[in-house]
């Protein structure tokens, strides 16, 4: 069920605090973590402590807590002293998404150039 956490899901575990990461700011609906494979200076993941497989699910199911995440992204920059940066969701695994748990990366500390990749 959405919003349940999912024994097989690595981003549950890592709000249980079953899996180590390096944790950068906790709310009391989001978790924001180093991401391991940083794509840029400053990479962090948002994530919502429960459980959405996908930005689209949690924005039809709890747009409040989609608002937290994107609440979070800012203060995450802020915390980093970035001037610009991205905010990607990668939503299916068309788009790059390999974790099935809604998850905003923030992106800054170089030049991002348009389109990515």
């Amino acid at each position: 069920m959405a919003g349940e956490p999912q024994d097989d899901c690595l981003f549950c575990k890592i709000v249980a605090g079953q899996v180590p990461a390096t944790i950068v700011r906790e709310t009391d609906t989001t978790v924001a973590f180093r991401d391991i494979n940083p794509q840029a200076p400053t990479h962090v993941l948002v994530i919502p402590k429960a459980h959405y497989k996908d930005a689209a699910v949690l924005a039809a199911a709890a747009p409040d807590l989609a608002a937290d995440v994107l609440r979070e992204t800012q203060a995450v920059a802020d915390e980093d002293k970035l001037d610009s940066y991205r905010i990607v969701f990668n939503t299916g695994s068309g788009a790059g998404q390999t974790v099935w748990h809604a998850h905003a990366h923030v992106l800054g500390g170089r030049g991002l150039e348009w389109p990515p990749g």
